[in-house]
């Protein structure tokens, strides 16, 4: 299912055309949502009412999804930070819908990926620390049956961005 807007035929999400003054409003957006119209009119040496109109076309087909404030884990004392990948032995409709129901109803879940390969699943856990894991483990394993579960800790986040490279 697509978002509101978006440009899928088929299953497949086709690329909005951008021009140089769009991939500069989405650049600095990227890095900084809270800019005011004045601002990013400025900054892309455009005026205000064009620039509002291209921010109000991205939106509506899809490329800006919406805006949010990043928030510094550690700061809320999540201090750590696990993969985990998943494997199952059960791929049924049933299966699936509870286990991304689980995902879905536990906010330590970041990110959650389905897998090409031997790894079914990657998630992105943030949690206090490994008792707190271990909690969301055992939460996670009594609601779902899964066959395989290896977690890894983070030492050390070397970089992360929501920034997305603008063809």
């Amino acid at each position: 299912m697509s978002e509101p807007g978006s440009n899928e035929v088929g299953g497949a999400q086709t690329p909005v055309r951008l021009d140089e003054v769009d991939r500069k409003i989405l650049s600095l957006l990227q890095l900084d949502a809270s800019l005011s119209l004045d601002q990013i009119a400025e900054r892309v040496g455009a005026s205000k009412t064009p620039v509002w109109n291209r921010i109000r076309k991205l939106r509506e087909a899809g490329v800006i999804r919406r805006q949010v404030a990043i928030l510094d884990p550690e700061a809320l004392g999540l201090e750590a930070c696990f993969f985990v990948l998943i494997r199952t032995s059960e791929h049924d409709k049933d299966w699936a819908h509870r286990f991304l129901k689980a995902l879905r109803d536990r906010p330590e879940v970041v990110e959650a990926h389905r897998l090409a390969g031997d790894i079914d699943y990657i998630l992105k856990v943030h949690v206090r620390n490994a008792r707190a894991y271990d909690r969301f483990y055992q939460s996670l394993i009594g609601e779902v049956r899964i066959h395989n579960v290896t977690a890894l800790l983070s030492m050390e986040e070397i970089k992360a961005t929501s920034a997305l490279p603008i063809p």
